[in-house]
Parts: structure tokens; sequence; C-alpha cells
């Protein structure tokens, strides 16, 4: 049965986004697309006119599958110490995955020429995990917002180097397949998360 409406939309997004990932901005037409897509170019343009605007809705796409991937610090353990460590390791962990190291390797790529589209990216993964983290720490901590945006901004900085720039520019392998978390004690190192949290937050970590 041929796809229509949203399901359509989410198809082209989803098929895109691969595109994006394999080929790069630049070089991925809107034909190719289409394409991939088994959809007409027409269906295509309908749903997003430019380039630039399906670039836009693949981040978002992005941001609502790693908000679902990620969830809430609270969700991972009842004491709040050790949420902060999970929530930190998970971040970790999906860091490593191809499907988001790529994402991030495209958004640098591509920093030059649609800065907006690059910031934008930089928010669904680091902005709005550093704002979950941070209304986490302001509720279970009696942080103040600032204090807890910057303990959130420091702590998240720790946990991903230096390993983020090793996956950036290649040094270590990308994890091809979606990480579980239940691999995650042995994917990340939690003890370090737990010396780090002991370093930017002793008052939580105790």
């Amino acid at each position: 049965m041929a796809r229509r409406g949203e399901a359509l939309r989410e198809h082209i997004l989803d098929t895109a986004k691969v595109a994006f990932l394999e080929t790069g901005f630049e070089r991925t037409s809107m034909d190719a697309i289409a394409a991939r897509a088994e959809t007409s170019k027409r269906s295509l343009y309908a749903h997003f006119p430019t380039k630039d605007a399906l670039f836009v809705a693949v981040v978002e796409r992005v941001r609502t599958l790693f908000g679902e991937r990620m969830g809430a610090p609270a969700d991972y353990a009842e004491q709040p110490a050790e949420a902060i460590v999970r929530y930190c390791g998970r971040f970790a962990q999906l860091l490593r995955w191809s499907s988001v190291a790529r994402m991030l390797r495209l958004g640098i790529a591509e920093a030059d020429r649609l800065p907006d589209l690059a910031a934008g990216l930089y928010d669904v993964l680091f902005g709005t995990t550093a704002r979950d983290l941070a209304a986490h720490l302001e509720s279970t901590s009696g942080l103040t917002p600032a204090e807890a945006e910057a303990a959130a901004t420091e702590l998240i900085g720790l946990v991903v180097h230096p390993a983020l720039p090793r996956l950036l520019f290649g040094v270590d392998p990308l994890a091809e397949e979606l990480p579980k978390e239940d691999s995650l004690p042995a994917d990340v190192d939690l003890d370090r998360i737990r010396r780090l949290c002991r370093v930017v937050l002793p008052e939580v970590s105790g």
C-alpha cells in the first residue's frame, strides 16, 4: 500500500536522513531522495519545497527520536545521584552510535554554509540533554537554575571528552547498531562518571 500523509512524510524524513549521512548534504539531490523513498518528486516537493527545508525537518525528526531514546534523568534510577550517572552514561553511549556520530559530522561539515541548521543540530543533541539534566539537578539538589545549568554543561563536557573527538575523527570505531540501555555498564565506564560527579556535584554525590 502506498504511503500517504504523515506516514509518507516520516518515511521521506527517515530516507533523507540516511541519504544525507551517506553522501553528505551537498551531494544528495532531491531527485535521489525521491527515488530512494519510492515516491514522486511532486510528492516530495509537496512536503518539502526545498532541500534546506527538508534538512530542517530531518533535524527536528532527530530531536524527537533522540529525545525518546534518552528519556529523562529520573527514568534511570530512583536515587538522584545514580540517575545522573546513568543519564550521562546513556548520552555517551548514544554518541558512539553511527547514526548519531555521523549526524554530528554532517552538522560540522555544513556549519559554514548552514550555520543555523548546524546550531539547531547541536541543540538537538547537546542543548536538550544539558537542559534536561539541569532541570533534574534543580529539582533534586536545590541548585539555583543558573547553578544547575552550569553544572550540567560542565559535567556533560567532561563525560564526552575525550571519547567524542576520537569518534568524530574516526580514531575509534562507531557502533553500527543502536546501543541497548541494558548494555550501558559494559559500554561506558560508569565509575569514571561517578568520579566526575563527585568533582562537579559534591553536594549531590555525597
